[in-house]
């Protein structure tokens, strides 16, 4: 088997940042005691200014000003871990998330799928770069080794115990995954690569260390099996982005509404899945959450739509204070059907599937404003159609067989003035609708009047007065 491990070095910092609407500013994290707060991560921004991991809060702010402190929450950087997790998962069904700051996924399986891995790791770093996390992405034949390379090396891919064991020995031994308590004796004995350790008669290893030392090479090397809790995805989404301050105006609840719905087709991607009902609740202070409802009529997980959608709704949605968070909620996420697409597309640049084009006119014209069209079994041209609610199975009822009609049928027959027009077919004769008082009797044809135009013309049985136009042909 082959594994890939994908660190994430600066997964808490980078959860924030992808929050701002300037990620270059210099932004720190900041975590600790009240009185005595550290640095725990900078962006480069901030490390441009001097600014250090570890360094004193109050030391920082006496070396720069002008940069961003933010504390650090452990709990999201947890969201942000199983955010990538549920992504990861589309690609193996093994990913383990018991690596801090790193995912490890099983590849053997996916590369008949996904190409290659020079092409799948491509588009494992593409994907990332997109969410917004910096990564570093090696290739083991055990996942230990994986996530141990990927401490100093990325891009790297071994294949073969031979190949790892080489690259493993070249390790320091601060970066092969052993407590610093060991990393530290080991250095004191003269041992500063993996590989002297390697050479150590395993006896010798076990009666002056901890077991786990032992136990840890042996799962490096491939001799023992590392035991992984596997991830699965869960049935829920809640995402929220806390903004910091009071937002008045929708427009500037567009940048964290687009993070909200592009982690949300990445967790729908993940599950193999699609969300056809969904929540926005901005949240106020003191006072209840405003619920912005979403739905559509067939399940969807395509980023940009659900952007537009859920645009949409919130642009329409009535706030009666500011806004201090934005909070997305799916519970309903039903499998997805990928609508039929033709293998040859003349003008995709231009193209848009109907379905998306239906829900973005439900989100900005509403519901009431958007409706189908059904044939009915009747042979008045005026009764012979039905709206209906959209629906995303396409309607069954069968008609009648007719024959040509005007693709435009005008609200209500006009006179048609000037000369006769000039017949093109048979007529066609028309007499029902005695059951409902709104009975007709009437001859159609299609006719060229004299500008040259295609229309369809009637005239009133037993009337001996003009012609009547009630629709166009293209």
């Amino acid at each position: 088997m082959r594994w890939a491990c994908i660190l994430l070095p600066q997964l808490a910092l980078d959860g924030v940042l992808r929050r701002c609407v300037d990620p270059v500013a210099p932004l720190v994290l900041v975590a600790g005691a009240q009185q005595r707060r550290r640095l725990h991560a900078v962006n480069p921004a901030a490390h441009a200014l001097g600014l250090r991991r570890g360094m004193a809060l109050a030391a920082a702010q006496a070396l720069a000003r002008g940069f961003t402190a933010v504390p650090h929450d452990p709990a999201d950087e947890a969201r942000w871990h199983a955010l990538l997790a549920a992504w990861a998962y589309r690609f193996s069904s093994q990913v383990s998330t018991q690596y801090g700051q790193a995912l490890v996924i099983e590849i053997e399986g996916s590369l008949g799928l996904f190409g290659p891995w020079p092409r799948f790791e491509a588009r494992l770093r593409e994907e990332l770069g997109q969410l917004g996390f910096r990564h570093r992405i090696v290739a083991a034949p055990n996942p230990a080794a994986a996530r141990a390379l990927a401490n100093v090396h990325d891009g790297l891919a071994v294949a073969g115990a031979d190949a790892m064991s080489r690259a493993l020995g070249q390790l320091p031994v601060q970066r092969a995954g052993f407590p610093p308590e060991v990393a530290t004796a080991f250095q004191r004995m003269g041992l500063r690569t993996l590989r002297q350790v390697m050479a150590l008669p395993r006896s010798g290893l076990a009666r002056r260390f901890p077991p786990e030392v032992p136990r840890h090479l042996e799962t490096l090397l491939g001799e023992r099996d590392a035991m992984h809790a596997w991830y699965r995805p869960p049935d829920r989404f809640d995402a929220r982005i806390e903004l910091g301050y009071e937002v008045d105006s929708s427009q500037a609840l567009l940048f964290p509404l687009k993070r909200l719905t592009a982690d949300l087709a990445a967790f729908l991607a993940g599950r193999d899945g699609g969300v056809q009902r969904f929540q926005l609740r901005l949240e106020h202070e003191d006072r209840e959450d405003t619920v912005v409802p979403v739905g559509l009529l067939a399940p969807e997980r395509d980023a940009s739509l659900l952007f537009e959608l859920a645009r949409g709704r919130l642009e329409q949605a009535r706030t009666p204070a500011p806004v201090r968070a934005l909070v997305l909620v799916a519970d309903e996420l039903p499998a997805f059907v990928p609508a039929h697409r033709e293998l040859f597309d003349a003008r995709p640049q231009q193209a848009m599937p109907w379905e998306q084009l239906r829900e973005r006119l439900r989100a900005r014209l509403g519901d009431g404003a958007v409706h189908g069209v059904r044939v009915h079994d009747d042979h008045r041209p005026e009764a012979a159609w039905r709206a209906e609610v959209p629906s995303a199975n396409r309607s069954t009822t069968t008609a009648l067989p007719l024959p040509l009609r005007p693709g435009w049928l005008l609200p209500a027959p006009i006179p048609l003035r000037g000369a006769s027009p000039r017949r093109l077919g048979a007529p066609e004769r028309i007499e029902t609708g005695w059951w409902d008082g709104g009975d007709i009797r009437r001859d159609y044809c299609v006719a060229q009047l004299h500008t040259g135009q295609r229309a369809w013309v009637f005239r009133t049985i037993g009337d001996d007065g003009g012609y009547w136009l009630h629709g166009w042909f293209a």
